[in-house]
C-alpha cells in the first residue's frame, strides 16, 4: 500500500515508491522531497528536492546532513509547505533524518523524537551507526543551546 506518514502538520515520512507517488505528493500537498539515498528516483511532480547521498550503512556519515536538512524541514514548514523524507524502506536513513528535525526545532530529547517518527511509520528501526550519530547529535544540539547559539526558531502551525 502507498503512503505517506505524517508526523507533524509539515514532514511526513515514506519509502522510495510511496515518495514517488505524484497522486500522493498532490493529494498531502508536498512542497519538498528529501531523498536520503544515492539512487533512489525523485517524484516528477514539479517539487522541491533535496538529494542526501548516503547508503543505509552504519559507516556512513549522515551526521553531516543533520543540520541542513533540519533547516530545509523547517524553512519549507515555514513558507506553509511541508516535506516528504525518504530512503529506499523508508526505514532507518529518513527516519534518523526526520528524528534529527524534531530534535532541533521541537527541541525534543532523541527518545521522543525517535517515538514521534515510529508513532507515524511503525517500521522505522535506525541502523545502529545512524542511532549513535543522532546520540551524537543530541549532545551537540544541548551543547550549542548552553552556549546561546542554538536558538529554537517556534514551531510551525
Amino acid at each position: 500500500m502507498l503512503q505517506l506518514c505524517r508526523i507533524t502538520d509539515a514532514l511526513l515520512i515514506a519509502n522510495a515508491r510511496s515518495a514517488c507517488s505524484d497522486e500522493l505528493i498532490r493529494r498531502e500537498g508536498v512542497t519538498l522531497c528529501i531523498n536520503v539515498s544515492r539512487q533512489q528516483p525523485f517524484p516528477s511532480a514539479r517539487v522541491g528536492t533535496l538529494r542526501v547521498p548516503v547508503y543505509d550503512d552504519p559507516a556512513e556519515n549522515l551526521y553531516r546532513y543533520f543540520d541542513r536538512c533540519a533547516d530545509a524541514i523547517q524553512g519549507e514548514a515555514g513558507r506553509g509547505g511541508s516535506t516528504v523524507v525518504y530512503c529506499k524502506n523508508g526505514r532507518s536513513r529518513s527516519a534518523a533524518v526526520c528524528a534529527a528535525y524534531l530534535m532541533k526545532h521541537r527541541a525534543l530529547p532523541l527518545t521522543d523524537a525517535f517515538q514521534m517518527v515510529k508513532t507515524a511509520r511503525s517500521v522505522v528501526d535506525p541502523n545502529p551507526g545512524f542511532w549513535e550519530q543522532l546520540e551524537k547529535y543530541e549532545q551537540e544540539l544541548e551543547r550549542r543551546r548552553a552556549e546561546g547559539n542554538g536558538r529554537l526558531t517556534p514551531p510551525p502551525r
